[in-house]
């Protein structure tokens, strides 16, 4: 936020007018440890540097609500310092206290540190030109005789008493509020660091078992290597059998294919079995015929037989009829006889 006039807000007299106005988280150091930050305002409040032009001085000054939580008079050997990227601090002696400012945006800490740079190097001026103006004074009074002012002198020199009332009057509030504001910024302190107490002894506690814990986790280590080498060793052996079940996979697929060559093997021969079978049955239907036939052919043998006996005794009876004739032997068919006996 750029330096913005807001003739709608007066805090000081009414000679004193904001230059420079931005928004920030303010805290305020803890008294009690010098080291923690604690919150002065809960959310972002307005910060605003003030310029007074009768005292020629210079403020930081911030409200929330009805409660003044920054007012600051910006002397010469002030130093804004940054602490962080957002985050910016810098010493009061007059308060008694370290003011800090978190800011939204780098830039915002940027122009605030700028015009505290500007504001510094202008109260250092006007400190200059008051010396100067004081030692003039001063030698003036001596060239004088060192005459005393008058009552009207010193009245137009110091300001009328109303004029003292009118600078003295909102100073003892803003002092008497800061007063209100201190006690319980202690009491807060006390209560923050009675609760830091007990987060201490929690985070003692928690210490204490972490201990422990890493105690117990050490004195495992050892177990946990062995158990890691146990799980090693049976992972290895899980590998050696893995590939020996690839292999037999392997050895199950070759297999598969001989199976698949014997299957189809084995199909050919059920079917050479079947045309065997085939054979078989006819010539188990052949065989049946064979008794049958036996039976016929001795039959015909003895059919046979007996016809030949008879043509024997026939041609016996021819022969010895021939012989009887011509008186001529027959011989010539004798072997022809002994050819049908058989």
């Amino acid at each position: 936020m750029g330096g913005r006039k807001h003739n709608f807000f007066h805090f000081g007299p009414l000679n004193e007018q904001p230059i420079y106005t931005t928004r920030a988280h303010v805290f305020q150091i803890d008294p009690t440890t010098k080291k923690n930050w604690v919150p002065a305002s809960k959310q972002a409040v307005t910060v605003s540097y003030f310029y007074d032009s009768t005292r020629n001085s210079y403020r930081i000054i911030s409200v929330d609500g009805s409660k003044v939580i920054i007012n600051s008079t910006i002397t010469p050997n002030m130093t804004f310092t940054k602490t962080s990227q957002k985050f910016g601090q810098w010493a009061d002696s007059r308060a008694n206290t370290v003011f800090g400012l978190g800011f939204s945006s780098e830039q915002q800490l940027a122009k605030f540190a700028e015009k505290f740079q500007e504001v510094k190097e202008a109260a250092k001026l006007a400190r200059e030109k008051s010396q100067e103006k004081g030692e003039t004074m001063s030698n003036h009074s001596q060239e004088s005789g060192h005459e005393m002012p008058s009552a009207n002198q010193a009245s137009s020199i110091n300001g009328t008493d109303d004029e003292k009332i009118s600078h003295v009057g909102p100073e003892a509030a803003v002092l008497k509020t800061e007063n209100e504001h201190l006690k319980s910024v202690v009491e807060q302190s006390n209560t923050n660091a009675k609760k830091w107490e007990t987060e201490l002894q929690a985070l003692r506690d928690n210490n204490a078992r972490l201990v422990d814990a890493l105690q117990e986790s050490s004195s495992n280590v050892e177990s946990w290597k062995k158990q890691l080498t146990v799980c090693k060793e049976e992972s290895d052996a899980l590998r050696g059998k893995i590939a020996e079940l690839e292999a037999q996979c392997n050895e199950a697929d070759q297999e598969k294919q001989g199976n698949t060559q014997l299957r189809v093997r084995v199909q050919e021969l059920e079917a050479e079995l079947q045309d065997k079978e085939q054979e078989l049955e006819n010539l188990r239907k052949q065989a049946e015929i064979i008794p049958q036939l036996m039976a016929e052919c001795e039959s015909v043998t003895t059919k046979l037989q007996v016809s030949l006996g008879l043509f024997s005794g026939r041609m016996q009876h021819i022969e010895t009829e021939l012989k009887d004739e011509n008186n001529i032997p027959f011989t010539c068919l004798a072997p022809h006889t002994h050819s049908w006996h058989i």
